[in-house]
């Protein structure tokens, strides 16, 4: 699979992912705000995979489309959101 296939991958599946949690619950019993902190993270590390893909920089948007999965996993551990790749 070329690099620009597998950006496109992941960044379909972070982006469904983002659409599909929408919120932090307010029950989280993490801090709330930190958790919400992380998930506005997330988003921007996907809008950036998206804006180095137009510009054919493709290492660094795969590059921030892993940083974004690895944000959404790690909620995801800490019991914050529910989702499947």
């Amino acid at each position: 699979m070329k690099i620009d296939e597998l950006i496109t991958k992941y960044v379909k599946g972070a982006d469904r992912v983002i659409a599909e949690i929408g919120e932090i619950p307010d029950e989280v019993e993490l801090n709330n705000q930190e958790a919400k902190t992380v998930f506005d993270w997330a988003k921007r590390y996907l809008q950036d995979a998206k804006y180095y893909q137009e510009k054919g920089k493709l290492e660094t948007s795969l590059t921030s489309v892993a940083y974004c999965e690895g944000l959404l996993d790690a909620l995801r551990l800490l019991g914050a959101v529910e989702f499947s790749w």
